[in-house]
């Protein structure tokens, strides 16, 4: 294992929760194993442990992008990263909106399901609509 790769796990793991990121490897097989090797090395080992901005602005970034490719199954990974990196609900709240608002919404609306998911599945989700 390099350092690249090593430093990678380490920051998935930070951003994703090791659960998530164990889960993925454990469900990898001989032909999926090099994509998680690739990703582990080249996405996560690179520009995620760059010091240029914060983790919690390069999953804003992350999640914009996703929402305007419309990728909601990885959306729900980053969305957990997302608050693993301090965002609150508020934050996901207005840049899935600002989101909205360049990819349409067809995407935005998307994007919104996923997240409704993903914090119903944690828990967050009763939290926020018992709070307005």
């Amino acid at each position: 294992m390099d350092q690249q790769f090593r430093d990678g796990l380490q920051i998935r793991k930070q951003v994703m929760g090791d659960g998530y990121v164990e889960s993925a490897f454990a469900r990898a097989d001989a032909f999926t194993r090099p994509l998680q090797e690739f990703i582990t090395r080249n996405a996560w080992g690179t520009v995620w442990c760059r010091e240029g901005i914060d983790l919690k602005t390069r999953s804003f970034l992350t999640l914009a992008m996703l929402t305007a490719m419309g990728r909601s199954q990885e959306l729900k990974g980053h969305i957990r990263g997302a608050l693993n990196n301090g965002a609150t609900i508020a934050e996901l709240q207005e840049v899935l909106l600002h989101a909205g608002v360049y990819c349409g919404a067809p995407l935005a609306m998307d994007a919104f399901r996923a997240a409704q998911e993903c914090l119903q599945e944690r828990g967050d989700y009763a939290a926020m609509v018992q709070a307005e």
